[in-house]
């Protein structure tokens, strides 16, 4: 498996598995330790998580399984999140953001403490914060990476403004930003995002990148137009349409490391097994511009 290097002290795999599901997966504590050995196996030794999934309850089941065999937290680069909390307004859990300072170091600990880990090898601001003060936040990361809390820090979903305001407050230390990108989600490209990142050779982790599984389900004009060139290309090829996406988002220069967000270890082997489809040039922009959002100039 290939490595991406973020910096000089953290490489995650290309791919990379997210376990933001698996609250609902309805594993054992030893059929997870069991799926976590499968993804070492296969190089894919990156895992993504994040506080607000299931309401803490992910990083709680991946503890367990850290503390039932504690071989595997030393294998692997372990990934959370902070920022996005919920609280009861009239009745209803309303969410909100919190990128505080004295938030931020309390929810590492926290994560820390359910994680049963002594440190988080890169440590993420989940979502962009209206309420944002880019140098109270700065304080927080950086102290938690000079006491070892953690390795590396980065955002999620950041515009190149919020991000470009957090890399100056950090001095330059931000070593990723985790953002959906997908054959109709373009998001990033049309914000800027992507070439900020591709000029200052900073690789995005990215979400979703086969839509939630939208792109496969009938009823969405923009996915069946995608989904039309993308299995033509497949067939091509020789590969499933799954492939032939996971191959699209590896392609592009800026060097993207995709998750993959199933508790199925078959769906992690297609994504692997991107890694080796050629995709010709011209190939690229045919799936770039299939679901009609986006145009060439």
């Amino acid at each position: 498996m290939e490595k991406m290097k973020l910096s000089e002290h953290l490489s995650l795999s290309r791919v990379i598995q997210g376990f933001w599901r698996l609250d609902s997966w309805d594993f054992s504590t030893q059929e997870l330790v069991s799926f976590m050995h499968a993804c070492i196996e296969r190089g894919v030794t990156t895992f993504d998580t994040a506080e607000i999934y299931g309401g803490t309850l992910c990083e709680t089941l991946m503890g367990k399984a850290f503390a039932a065999d504690p071989s595997l937290r030393g294998q692997i680069e372990l990934v959370s999140k902070t920022g996005i909390y919920k609280t009861p307004v009239d009745g209803d859990m309303f969410g909100y953001y919190n990128t505080k300072k004295e938030r931020v170091l309390q929810s590492c600990q926290e994560s820390l403490q359910r994680l049963n880990t002594d440190h988080l090898d890169l440590y993420l601001i989940h979502r962009e914060d209206p309420c944002f003060d880019p140098y109270d936040t700065a304080e927080a990361l950086l102290s938690l990476k000079e006491r070892g809390l953690v390795r590396e820090i980065g955002v999620s979903n950041f515009d190149p403004f919020k991000f470009d305001a957090l890399q100056k407050a950090t001095g330059g230390q931000l070593v990723t930003n985790q953002i959906e990108w997908n054959p109709v989600c373009f998001e990033h490209f049309n914000s800027g995002m992507m070439d900020y990142l591709t000029v200052n050779r900073i690789h995005p982790m990215i979400w979703s990148p086969l839509a939630g599984g939208r792109l496969f389900r009938e009823g969405d004009p923009q996915c069946e137009k995608a989904m039309k060139v993308i299995r033509a290309l497949a067939e091509k090829h020789g590969v499933e349409p799954a492939v032939m996406v996971y191959a699209w988002i590896l392609y592009h220069p800026v060097g993207a490391m995709p998750l993959v967000g199933s508790s199925k270890v078959d769906r992690l082997d297609l994504a692997i097994q991107a890694l080796d489809v050629k995709l010709e040039h011209s190939e690229w922009y045919q799936i770039y511009v299939a679901s009609g959002q986006q145009v060439l100039r």
